[in-house]
């Protein structure tokens, strides 16, 4: 059997040769729109999905690769198409579980993309289109790394292999618990690579060893049984939208750092990251200040935010002089690592209660939690990873952590509690995930795929 020192090299030049074919088909997968929104054509989920599961087959690692769906708990309903591909291990080798998801966010206003979102574009070095790096690159770079593979070694890869490519991560992952347990044994793995992170720039790779939860909710203010006349009875009777911000504006101190009590924080450190990079990444306008206090990755990393993404009332267009009943806004906190989901959204709504103005009725509704997770870097699969970024990127990884969530760890964290965690990612500060203009960076795909291979191979010499 080929040896991980002789190996190398050729496993490099298969990975580096393989490039100009995984962006093509990249490519390919950008050009279908698959939103889990239902509001969007579903049987684009369905392509995208089909289109994946003849990659997986032709990378002829697997024993099988198959398109599978799993009920929604709460609602009984179909949940979006996953793809799941499985290789035993052999030779009491570990096996690898490779994530990430094929769903991606809907467009938004295409007015304000520079090139359409489903046509994949690059300039300037960058691939841009909805789903090129979140999290398309991510499928990818499993797939180019799986090809690499399978060129270097053969029929002598021992390393078992799952993959899992979800279609409904955008969408909140309903289903996500009721597949892993329809498909718990398939799925068992001694280590989960989860690619739908990032890096810390362009260049230099990150292990992302902590993720903040969210909490996220409906709420609705109501002050009056019906609409009234603002010029009759303004003045003397408080309508929902007064309610509605002066309730909100509790939430947060004069600085804008969250002023909820029972929100918890992380004590830890975090690296060095100025104002003039945080406006860089983010577009910060010049005269607008950061939020909060202590260092900005603190902040981002460690500190619970609250940010209000929605609101039903009446549009400018349509605006009246009207006494509004009632306002609905969504609510959505990013949760500290280490706090509960479930105990964060217990005090909100406990401070929500207790700050209604002038006796305002509140509900609240559509509540959807995920738990925050900390990596164990205790490991050995963390140490390999690190080698192989250092490897493959030529620039020693960093710790790192996320401001945003990914609640379905936990999910994997309780299904296989001895399995070792590594969350990776192929994007950088400036894909604007999310937004208009998502890009990646084309380098940073290269590197991801090199290292992605290499910590495959170095875990293919490894025995459990």
């Amino acid at each position: 059997m080929t040896s991980q020192l002789s190996a190398e090299p050729q496993l490099i030049e298969a990975a580096e040769g393989g490039i100009p074919s995984a962006l093509a088909d990249l490519g390919r997968l950008v050009r279908i729109p698959g939103i889990a929104w239902p509001a969007f054509d579903q049987e684009q989920l369905q392509r995208s999905a089909r289109e994946i599961a003849r990659l997986a087959e032709e990378t002829g690692v697997f024993d099988e690769v198959a398109i599978r769906t799993a009920t929604i708990p709460e609602t009984g309903e179909q949940g979006q198409p996953a793809i799941l591909a499985t290789r035993a291990a052999r030779n009491g080798k570990p096996t690898v579980m490779l994530y990430a998801h094929h769903d991606v966010q809907p467009p938004g206003d295409e007015a304000l993309w520079e090139t359409p979102p489903f046509e994949p574009t690059v300039r300037d070095g960058r691939l841009y289109g909805r789903g090129a790096a979140d999290d398309k690159a991510g499928v990818m770079a499993h797939i180019a790394s799986l090809r690499a593979l399978r060129e270097t070694y053969g029929d002598d890869l021992d390393l078992g292999i799952v993959l899992f490519i979800e279609g409904e991560e955008e969408f909140g992952s309903r289903s996500f618990t009721r597949f892993l347990a329809d498909n718990a044994e398939a799925m068992r793995s001694d280590v989960i690579v989860v690619a739908d992170s990032g890096n810390w720039d362009s260049e230099t790779p990150a292990v992302t060893v902590s993720l903040r939860g969210n909490a996220k909710f409906h709420l609705t203010v109501r002050t009056l049984d019906h609409a009234s006349h603002s010029g009759m009875f303004g003045g003397a009777v408080p309508d929902a939208m007064l309610a509605t911000v002066k309730l909100l504006a509790t939430l947060w101190d004069d600085e804008g750092a969250v002023a909820v009590e029972g929100l918890a924080e992380r004590d830890s450190d975090t690296p060095a990251y100025d104002e003039d990079t945080l406006r860089s990444e983010t577009g910060l306008l010049a005269g607008v200040a950061p939020i909060g206090g202590g260092t900005i990755l603190s902040r981002i990393w460690n500190k619970p935010s609250i940010t209000v993404t929605g609101i039903d009332f009446t549009s400018v267009a349509a605006a009246s002089n009207t006494l509004s009943s009632e306002v609905t806004v969504v609510v959505s906190a990013r949760v500290a690592p280490g706090q509960s989901a479930q105990d964060a959204y217990d005090a909100m709504e406990r401070h929500l209660r207790a700050h209604a103005p002038f006796g305002a009725q509140l509900s609240f509704s559509d509540v959807d939690l995920g738990n925050g997770f900390l990596v164990d870097t205790s490991g050995w699969a963390v140490e390999t990873a690190r080698g192989a970024m250092r490897d493959g990127y030529g620039r020693d990884a960093v710790d790192y952590g996320v401001g945003g969530s990914i609640p379905f760890i936990a999910d994997l964290v309780e299904r296989y509690p001895d399995a070792q965690i590594l969350v990776t990612g192929v994007e950088d500060p400036h894909s604007r995930a999310h937004s208009p203009n998502e890009s990646l960076h084309l380098d940073t795909f290269r590197h991801a795929i090199l290292a992605e291979t290499l910590l495959l191979a170095r875990a293919n010499e490894r025995t459990v």
